[in-house]
């Protein structure tokens, strides 16, 4: 009877100790995630943890989906994303469409992120000033008001149907603080920079609705944020990367087709509505950002909802990325640079 007893203690402290061991492996885990690189800024309480946590060494990013298909000219649907819904700056609400682990598939494109939101309290604690080096951002807003303010002196708002393109180059200080709407909807994309241009000289632009061409055809409405839609060219068409970035308002069931390059990334984020793509008739919801291969027209068909999408489309870099937060580079090198920079205070060329 003692020795079955003793046995039962030894076994209990014995299992106790491998508790402890796996809640220990997964403090440490969460701790690993909590400093993960492929994060913007978001739920830190100063720039200075920021900066530390993303001295943490990079992920290595996935590598880049391969599809096999027969020779066609219509773009096909390649990749479905989702994203994740996430909390950025001090406490913006938002959805992560694309980011980190995407891109090597969507090259040149970093990052998207959607925001739709009625309740304010969703978005109003903003984006407080933060670092970008070597990226460029594109806020495009469809219905609200975001305030923003940056190093260069710039200071103003992106309004219904307005577009600010930053292009923060060898590096900005900038804030974006949005304002209590009755809608905040719209989204901002991450653009990288070539290697050679990833310390070109900040700068910044100001698309104004008034500014964007809009276009009617069969049902259709194409708004050009970037590049040129048969003839009418927006005033901007990105100086280092060239970027074709429609906003394309269907009613139910209007069809539509846009001639491609087999050279471009194309993808679209659906923000209303559903449609199907190409040859097949699978319908597509919204939230939803749809990768397509290489074709030389794309395709699509409104359901009877009718859909609203953003289109995008750029030739990839094929380019080395090392991510740093807000920081995207080439090499761990440049990367480490740039936090040191901040910690001088020397950032600012």
């Amino acid at each position: 009877m003692l020795l079955t007893e003793l046995l039962m203690i030894f076994l209990f402290l014995y299992a106790g100790n491998l508790i402890q061991k796996f809640l220990l492996s997964e403090n440490i885990i969460l701790k690993a995630m909590e400093l993960s690189p492929n994060r913007r800024y978001e739920n830190i309480p100063s720039m200075r943890s920021a900066l530390e946590a993303l001295k943490t060494e990079p992920e290595p990013i996935p590598e880049k989906a391969e599809i096999s298909r027969p020779d066609r000219d219509v773009t096909e649907i390649k990749k479905t994303v989702t994203g994740q819904r996430a909390v950025d700056g001090a406490g913006v609400r938002l959805v992560r469409v694309v980011g980190y682990n995407d891109v090597k598939d969507f090259d040149p494109f970093l990052m998207l992120d959607a925001f739709d939101s009625v309740n304010p309290e969703d978005y109003v604690k903003g984006f407080p000033w933060h670092p970008h080096r070597g990226i460029e951002t594109v806020t495009y807003l469809i219905k609200g008001d975001i305030e923003h303010q940056d190093s260069l002196g710039n200071k103003g708002s992106i309004l219904d149907g307005s577009c600010q393109w930053m292009t923060a180059g060898s590096g900005v200080m900038h804030q974006e603080m949005p304002k209590a709407s009755d809608r905040m909807l719209g989204a901002q994309l991450w653009l990288n920079l070539p290697k050679e241009n990833k310390m070109t000289n900040p700068s910044y632009c100001d698309i104004k609705a008034e500014m964007v061409p809009v276009v009617e055809e069969d049902g259709t409405t194409i708004r050009v944020i970037s590049g040129d839609y048969k003839g009418n060219s927006s005033s901007v068409y990105g100086d280092y990367v060239k970027m074709l970035y429609l906003d394309v308002d269907m009613e139910a069931g209007a069809e539509w087709s846009l001639k491609t390059n087999e050279e471009d990334t194309l993808f679209i984020y659906i923000i209303e509505g559903e449609a199907s793509f190409g040859s097949s008739d699978a319908v597509m919801e919204s939230k939803r950002a749809l990768l397509f291969d290489n074709g030389d027209e794309f395709k699509v068909k409104a359901s009877n909802k009718g859909i609203r999408f953003l289109l995008f489309a750029a030739k990839p870099l094929n380019e080395p990325i090392a991510w740093g937060g807000p920081i995207v580079m080439n090499s761990r090198e440049e990367l480490n640079k740039a936090f040191e920079e901040l910690d001088r205070g020397t950032f600012i060329k």
